[in-house]
C-alpha cells in the first residue's frame, strides 16, 4: 500500500487537493488541482518538516511527498497492465524464436540435401569410371575403400556404446586388421582366391589376442573375426566378379560402339555388366525406398532402423527390379526376363541386409554415422554398407547362372 504522511492533526475542511495542500501566504502556486483517490481523504497526514505555516488553515506539503505518493499509486495501479504487457511480449518473443528455429532447420536440411546430391553425383561418376577401368584401378580403389571402412568399423567397436557391454580388441590389433582387410582385394586379384590368406590371417590374429597381456575375452575375438569377414573377405567378391569373369557379353549394343583403344567389344565382359547392373540396382533401391518412404511410409519395417518402412522397402524392390530389367535389355545380360527379375530381387535383399547390419552396429555404438569423411553422407561405411553382402550374392548368381 502507498505510504501516507500525516501533515496535520486537524481535519482538512475542503477536499484534499494539490492547491489546498500547497497553499501558503508566503508562496504563490498555480491554481491547478490534483484530486487524489477517495481513500486518501480519510487519512491523516503528518510531517512537521512539511508544514510551512501553522497559523493558517491551509496546509503546505513538500512537492516531493505528493509526487512520491502519486508515483507509488500509479505504479500500483499499473502493475496488472504491465504484467500483461510483459507476458504478451514474452509470448511474442517465443513465437519469433520458434519461427527462427524452424527457418534454421529448413535451411540446414536444404543445405544437407544439396551436399548429398553434389557429393553423391561426384562419387557416382568416380565409381563409374573406376568400374569401367577395371583391373588394378578397380582393385586399388576398392582396397582404399576397404581400409577406411575397416578403420571406421573398429572405431565403432571401440566406441562407448559397444565397449560398455564388451571388451574391444586392442588398438594396435585393430589397425593391423584394417591393413589385412585392405590387402585382401589385392591378393584376390593376384592369386584369384584368398582362402588360404584369410585362414592364415585369422589364425595370426587369434593367436595375438590369446597371447596378449591381461585377461583375453571372447568378445575381442568375435568382434575382430567378424571385422575380417565383414570388411575384408566379403568385398573381395567384387574383385572376383569384375576381374575374374572375363567372358564377353554377346550382342551388347554398347560393346559394338565401344572404342578399340579402350578395349573394344571384348572390354564388355559378363563381370563388368554384372557389376554395373548391381551398382545401379542398389542405387535405384536406395532412391526409390527413400522417395516411397517419404510419400507413403507409415508402417515401420524394423526397430533397428526406425525410419525405414514397409512401403519404402516395397518401392525400393520395385525400383531395383525395373532398373535391372531395363539394363538387362540394353546390355543383353541376363538373357531371360525371369533371370533379370531374380537378379534384381537378389541385389535388393543384399542391399537391405547390408544396410540393416550396419544400422545394428551403429545403434549399439550409440552414433548416427560411422564417420564424417563425406559431407552430407557420413563415413565410408555408411556409403558402402549396401554393397558388402551384395557382391557375394551377385557373384554366386552369375556362377550359378552358367558363366
Amino acid at each position: 500500500m502507498a505510504p501516507f504522511v500525516e501533515v496535520c492533526r486537524y481535519k482538512p475542511v475542503s477536499p484534499l487537493t494539490l492547491s489546498s495542500l500547497s497553499s501558503c501566504p508566503c508562496r504563490s502556486t498555480p491554481r491547478k488541482s490534483l484530486i487524489l483517490p477517495h481513500f486518501y481523504s480519510k487519512l491523516r497526514f503528518f510531517d512537521s518538516k512539511s508544514v510551512s505555516c501553522s497559523r493558517f488553515s491551509g496546509i503546505s506539503v513538500n512537492r516531493r511527498v505528493i509526487t512520491s505518493v502519486v508515483r507509488v499509486e500509479s505504479d500500483h495501479l499499473g502493475d496488472d497492465s504491465n504484467s500483461k504487457e510483459e507476458h504478451e511480449r514474452d509470448q511474442e518473443l517465443q513465437n519469433v524464436e520458434e519461427d527462427l528455429s524452424l527457418d534454421q532447420q529448413e535451411q540446414k536440411s536444404r543445405s544437407q540435401f544439396k551436399k548429398r546430391v553434389v557429393f553423391g553425383l561426384g562419387i557416382g561418376l568416380s565409381v563409374g569410371g573406376v568400374v569401367l577401368a577395371g583391373g588394378w584401378v578397380f582393385t586399388v580403389a576398392l582396397a582404399a575403400a576397404v581400409l577406411l571402412s575397416a578403420r571406421e568399423y573398429f572405431e565403432l567397436v571401440r566406441s562407448k556404446g559397444i565397449a560398455q557391454g564388451m571388451t574391444p580388441p586392442p588398438r594396435y590389433l585393430s589397425r593391423v586388421c584394417s591393413v589385412i582387410c585392405a590387402l585382401m582385394p589385392i591378393l584376390t586379384l593376384y592369386f584369384g582366391h584368398i582362402d588360404i590368406s584369410v585362414t592364415s590371417a585369422a589364425f595370426v590374429v587369434a593367436m595375438a589376442l590369446l597371447l596378449q597381456r591381461g585377461n583375453p575375452r571372447f568378445s575381442q575375438l568375435s568382434s575382430t573375426m567378424f571385422g575380417l569377414f565383414y570388411c575384408g573377405y566379403l568385398p573381395c567378391f567384387w574383385v572376383k566378379l569384375r576381374c575374374g569373369l572375363t567372358s564377353p557379353v554377346l550382342n551388347a549394343g554398347i560393346g559394338r560402339s565401344w572404342p578399340v583403344l579402350l578395349g573394344g567389344q571384348a572390354h564388355w565382359t559378363v563381370g563388368l555388366v554384372a557389376v554395373l547392373i548391381s551398382f545401379c540396382g542398389i542405387i535405384a533401391s536406395d532412391t526409390f525406398a527413400f522417395l516411397g518412404g517419404k510419400a507413403f511410409g507409415k508402417t515401420p519395417l524394423i526397430s533397428i532402423s526406425p525410419k525405414k518402412t514397409w512401403e519404402g522397402a516395397l518401392a525400393g524392390l520395385v525400383g531395383c527390379i525395373l532398373i535391372t530389367i531395363l539394363l538387362s535389355k540394353s546390355l543383353s545380360w541376363p538373357q531371360s526376363l525371369f533371370s533379370a527379375i531374380a537378379f534384381g530381387i537378389l541385389n535388393f535383399f543384399g542391399s537391405v541386409f547390408g544396410d540393416l547390419t550396419e544400422s545394428m552396429i551403429k545403434r549399439d555404438a550409440g552414433v548416427k554415422d560411422s564417420g564424417s569423411l563425406i559431407p552430407g553422407h557420413g563415413g565410408i561405411l555408411d556409403r558402402v554398407d549396401s554393397y558388402i553382402f551384395t557382391g557375394a550374392l551377385a557373384y554366386s548368381f552369375v556362377r550359378l547362372h552358367g558363366v
